[in-house]
């Protein structure tokens, strides 16, 4: 168990505080609570474009990251449909620094003309490297879109199509950033060489950044299925691959868990029973993997894999089918694994199946 301190300041900023004196470094996390499930359908891609964004300096800070090479620190961050992410690794004698660039960017970040220009080539580049020049790089936009067709999960964090980023606005930008980057929306993590008696130090960076209009979340939730959908997609792939995904509870519901427990039972290591009896075993697939998006709201449970050389698809799929009945075997009925294996065997109306069958294949 991790103990740690929590507070919020006038502003509205929440702090959460982990000490630890072995070590000479202090962690700085700012999470803001918004992903991709807070775009506008028609305008998708804005969370991860604001990840970039968020690096090209701010109003009393022109540059983000040479001050922090200089300091000794190293800094990330990352975007889910959930929320956005940002943090510095730093010397404690040198935090201040840290505190300094991620005040004076959720209150103050330079949004211009050329700074939107330079960061929307990079993120239409990444768009089309990874997704769409990329073999099997479609594969979540497919898969999202089948699997949801109310909730805003049905676009993946890169957005829906890259128009929506070519097309962004000054405007449209700047009332994103807005709406969701202040200190009410974000959540302020530090651990490490840390702790209450910094509490001053915190306030002073941080507590006198203007609050923002406080954001109500109300997404329309996903409608239960009728029938399991299929997509079947004729690409320049090198080999064939399957995706399933069957829905399942998000964070803090019944069940969560236990798909992220059956998730490594199935696909944790070359060990685990997916790769021991379909790959090493059978021979069925090439590679197979299963995992769960986990998402706050009711996310998928993933089994992706590529069936061997002269497998035919719909055989390496029964094999998936099998592997998850025969597990039902090994574990307690009473568990709620067991009831979670059941329930993907038979309800086959929380399933959605994309396959990717190469082009030459076709052609033959």
């Amino acid at each position: 168990m991790i103990e740690f301190d929590r507070f919020t300041l006038d502003n509205g900023l929440k702090v959460l505080l982990h000490t630890d004196e072995t070590t000479p470094f202090v962690v700085v996390n700012v999470t803001y609570d918004v992903g991709a499930r807070d775009e506008n359908q028609n305008r998708t891609g804005f969370a991860h474009l604001f990840e970039h964004l968020m690096f090209g300096g701010s109003k009393h800070a022109p540059s983000f990251d040479k001050p922090l090479e200089l300091a000794g620190a190293t800094n990330n961050a990352f975007t889910s449909n959930d929320v956005t992410n940002y943090y510095e690794v730093i010397p404690r004698e040198n935090m201040e620094t840290a505190f300094w660039l991620e005040s004076d960017r959720m209150s103050f970040l330079n949004i211009n003309e050329k700074s939107l220009s330079v960061q929307r080539k990079v993120v239409i580049e990444e768009f089309k490297e990874r997704y769409l020049n990329k073999p099997y790089g479609e594969a979540w936009h497919y898969l999202r879109d089948m699997a949801y067709k109310t909730h805003a999960y049905q676009w993946p964090t890169i957005g829906k199509t890259v128009d929506h980023i070519e097309e962004a606005s000054l405007q449209d930008v700047q009332q994103f950033y807005q709406r969701f980057y202040h200190p009410n929306n974000a959540i302020l993590t530090l651990c490490g060489n840390i702790s209450l008696k910094d509490r001053p130090i915190i306030e002073k960076w941080f507590g006198d950044l203007q609050q923002g209009e406080p954001y109500h979340r109300d997404l329309p939730q996903e409608t239960e299925q009728a029938s399991a959908r299929r997509k079947k997609v004729h690409a320049d792939v090198p080999v064939d691959s399957i995706h399933i995904g069957f829905h399942m509870p998000g964070r803090g519901d019944d069940g969560y868990y236990a798909c992220d427990l059956l998730s490594d039972v199935l696909s944790n290591g070359k060990s685990a029973r997916l790769h021991q009896n379909l790959v090493k075993k059978k021979n069925i697939f090439s590679e197979i993997n299963a995992f769960i998006t986990g998402s706050f709201d009711p996310g998928l449970f993933v089994i992706t894999g590529k069936p061997a050389d002269g497998v035919q698809r719909d055989e390496a799929e029964q094999a998936i089918w099998d592997q998850l009945e025969e597990l039902k075997q090994i574990v307690p009925k009473e568990s709620l694994v067991y009831f979670l294996i059941g329930k993907v065997r038979k309800l086959t109306d929380i399933i959605a199946i994309l396959d990717f069958e190469q082009i030459s294949v076709l052609a033959s």
